[in-house]
């Protein structure tokens, strides 16, 4: 027990000094640190998910073109992410790219699936489809002509 002041009070609890205030000091600032961490992260989130909104709103009000191409580059990005626990197998994602060259001399670079990348060869020439930034499909003349020697 603390020593009496004059006017009753411990010495403890005129000082400001006892346990009780300290710790419920800690974790008001624990408290008020979380609150803002985890507004920071619905922040981040949300423009995240905002952005994804926009680019698929402004994907779809375009119109859907198709257009004289040529294949002339192809490019694949793979990715690895480690495994949370002992034991998890490592996963490994692969991202396909192809470009593609306009009449007008414009190249446009695209996300295309695994299959339509194996059977893009650089050169060929056809009617590739798009919307916006969105790949649809690329149909290759059939009348390509190969030499030989």
């Amino acid at each position: 027990m603390g020593l009496r002041t004059a006017s009753g009070q411990s010495s403890e609890e005129g000082t400001g000094m006892g346990t009780d205030s300290g710790i419920d000091s800690i974790f008001s600032a624990a408290g008020t640190t979380l609150t803002i961490l985890i507004a920071v992260i619905a922040v981040i989130i949300g423009a995240g998910l905002l952005k994804s909104y926009m680019s698929w709103s402004r994907n779809n009000a375009q119109p859907l073109l198709s257009v004289k191409a040529a294949v002339v580059s192809k490019r694949s990005r793979v990715r690895s992410q480690q495994p949370y626990e002992e034991g998890q197998n490592q996963q490994t994602f692969t991202d396909y790219y192809a470009t593609f060259e306009v009449e007008s001399g414009d190249r446009m670079e695209f996300t295309v699936s695994g299959r339509d990348f194996g059977q893009l060869a650089e050169g060929d020439v056809g009617k590739l489809t798009f919307r916006g930034s969105r790949y649809q499909e690329f149909q290759r003349d059939n009348n390509r002509v190969i030499q030989f020697g």
